[in-house]
């Protein structure tokens, strides 16, 4: 089975009922958003993919990108679908509209990707890099540069590339080789970049590269890096296509997984040199890049989630056709694997973390929207703080659970998961990379707890704490067992959650490898309790809409149980979580490296 059909259901539910699309629809530059138009672009969105770009998903991972000359040949069918996708209006999404975008907030743009994301990962990486590309220049690009790229971007006629690391840096970009020398209104660019996602293919006309690299006066480090503007194809006045850029692809990567996907080598000034164009200020370029990173640490989340999500779907499908063993009640006739209680409580672990996952993205996006368009300083400032926050966890805690959802998956169908030609093996392997792709899962931790938390002396942290206890507080008062059992879950894991708050902000100065050895943990804990406050708000919600005797019952009786479930299999976890954090840095680093 490896069909894929938007979840629109829930997603129309974190939409309107948790988040509340209101209170976006309300802000500056959100006028023309409504229900009625949202709900068409879920449809159209959950149609595209179905029928375009899902069946892509595991011809394009057999076929893969190939490499030939130099040049890049995507899979068959990904010319076509690209063409349809941006006739589509979809790369437009969420650009400024006085660039020939859509407009549209985070919130509406977070769903619709998740669907890209599901149906076919490897398609969706070209999207999303260029989105991050566009957001980095309109930001800090020049007039002239956002005259120059950002209606062909916007429109997906040109797409973008982020491109940061070098063989002998990796993350340390401190180490960056790269060098750019200055030629009149323009640079030449020198060095090599691998791991460059749809750094060179077929689908558009030109690629609009933007590199770091190191000055010949630039100071020491992190602090001697800009960023550069090098298309592959210079770009007239008249906004014609000029002469090809000194920027070659030397060769793609072979990878685990989203062999779609060309990862390219990519050498700069193999004769003259690459012409390269400043943005923003020399010696700032890390600052601007990480506007880039932050839309791909969201993005990248997404994949964890939607990975996790595609894997259940096609779990789910087989353990209903699957007939195997006898039902353990009873019976003389073997039963599909759905109704053995371990399969059940996989697909339910799947099914409660996707969810988990899926209101706290949306939560977090509409944050985003909130703090870049609210008219209220004060307001933008907390939203904002909220998502620098979430991002990390977001990042991490969303690929780590993807991965964990898929692995699940194949264990579902058991050998069969096994065997490529099912399909279950290729969700596992793509969603491999997510931890990481734009940082592995200790950066984001470390971004946690340094810059989020150790820094401010857990300022945010706490004040969402506050939050948490306003839903804590609810359930206390709600009537059932179901939200009781929630209550106390919750309870429980927000306190532990508060408590490494309090020790991290004490600890970060007194012993900063201690806080950093339980860092990934903590990440972790953050997103299980997020996560479990946005279930706890979703039960509240579902149990007081089948009190008044609202339509759909089965679907919010379903979100109630799915609730319960991620507070007694999920949240559960915390205080195991709490030791390690608090108490397990002597276990981490107390050995010599001989020991080990």
């Amino acid at each position: 089975m490896n069909e894929y059909t938007a979840p629109l259901r829930d997603m129309r539910f974190v939409l309107k009922e948790l988040v509340g699309l209101e209170q976006v629809a309300s802000l500056p530059g959100c006028e023309e958003v409504n229900v009625e138009l949202v709900d068409q672009i879920l449809d159209e969105s959950a149609r595209f993919c179905r029928e375009v770009i899902a069946p892509l998903n595991k011809t394009g991972d057999v076929e893969g990108s190939r490499w030939e000359d130099g040049k890049v040949f995507t899979p068959k069918g990904f010319k076509d679908a690209y063409r349809q996708f941006t006739e589509g209006g979809w790369s437009a999404l969420q650009a400024p509209a006085e660039h020939g975008g859509q407009g549209l907030p985070k919130l509406v743009a977070t769903l619709v990707m998740e669907m890209w994301k599901s149906s076919n990962m490897a398609f969706s990486l070209c999207p999303m890099l260029t989105n991050g590309a566009i957001e980095a220049l309109l930001l800090r690009g020049t007039e002239a540069q956002k005259k120059t790229y950002l209606a062909k971007m916007v429109a997906g006629t040109w797409t973008g590339t982020m491109n940061l690391t070098e063989s002998q840096a990796g993350t340390d970009l401190a180490l960056l080789r790269t060098r750019a020398d200055r030629e009149g209104d323009h640079y030449r660019i020198r060095g090599q970049k691998i791991f460059i996602t749809y750094g060179e293919h077929d689908l558009t006309e030109n690629i609009i590269h933007l590199v770091l690299a190191r000055l010949p006066d630039a100071p020491p480090g992190v602090r001697g890096i800009s960023l550069f503007i090098v298309p592959k194809f210079l770009v007239n006045a008249d906004g014609t296509l000029g002469a090809r850029n000194d920027v070659q692809c030397a060769s793609l990567e072979h990878k685990l997984g989203i062999h779609a996907s060309p990862t390219a080598v990519l050498v700069y000034g193999e004769k003259e040199g690459a012409v390269g164009y400043l943005v923003g200020e020399e010696n700032r370029g890390l600052e601007y890049m990480f506007i880039m990173m932050n839309a791909a640490r969201f993005a990248v989340g997404l994949e964890g989630l939607a990975i996790a999500d595609r894997a259940y779907q096609q779990a789910l499908a087989y353990a209903k056709e699957r007939v195997q063993s006898r039902d353990l009640a009873g019976g003389a006739e073997s039963v599909p694997i759905v109704r053995h209680p371990d399969v059940r409580r996989m697909l339910m672990s799947m099914k409660a973390n996707i969810e988990a996952m899926r209101a706290l993205a949306c939560t977090v996006a509409a944050s985003m929207d909130i703090a870049h368009r609210h008219p209220d300083k004060a307001e933008r400032l907390k939203h904002q703080a909220f998502a620098d926050l979430m991002i990390p966890v977001v990042k991490g805690w969303f690929t780590e659970s993807g991965v964990e959802v898929a692995s699940t998956g194949v264990q579902v169908h058991g050998g069969m998961g096994y065997i490529e030609e099912t399909g279950a093996a290729q969700h596992l392997r793509d969603a491999r990379i997510t931890t990481i792709y734009e940082g592995t899962t200790a950066i984001q931790s470390n971004d946690l707890v340094g810059r989020k938390l150790g820094r401010e002396g857990g300022v945010t942290a706490k004040a969402l704490v506050q939050v948490m206890r306003q839903t804590e507080a609810a359930l206390s008062k709600a009537a059932g067992d179901d939200l009781a059992a929630i209550h106390g879950a919750f309870s429980a894991g927000l306190t532990a959650f508060s408590d490494c708050v309090d020790w991290i902000a004490v600890n970060y100065e007194k012993d900063i490898k201690a806080v950093h050895a339980g860092s990934v943990p903590f990440l972790k804990l953050t997103g299980i309790v997020a996560g479990g406050w946005q279930m706890a708000r979703a039960a509240l919600i579902a149990q007081e809409q089948v009190t008044k005797g609202a339509g759909d019952k089965a679907f919010y009786e379903a979100k109630i149980v799915t609730a319960r479930f991620f507070s007694e299999h999920v949240l559960s976890q915390a205080s195991g979580l709490r030791t390690s954090i608090m108490q397990g840095a002597r276990g981490v680093l107390q050995l010599s490296e001989e020991q080990l």
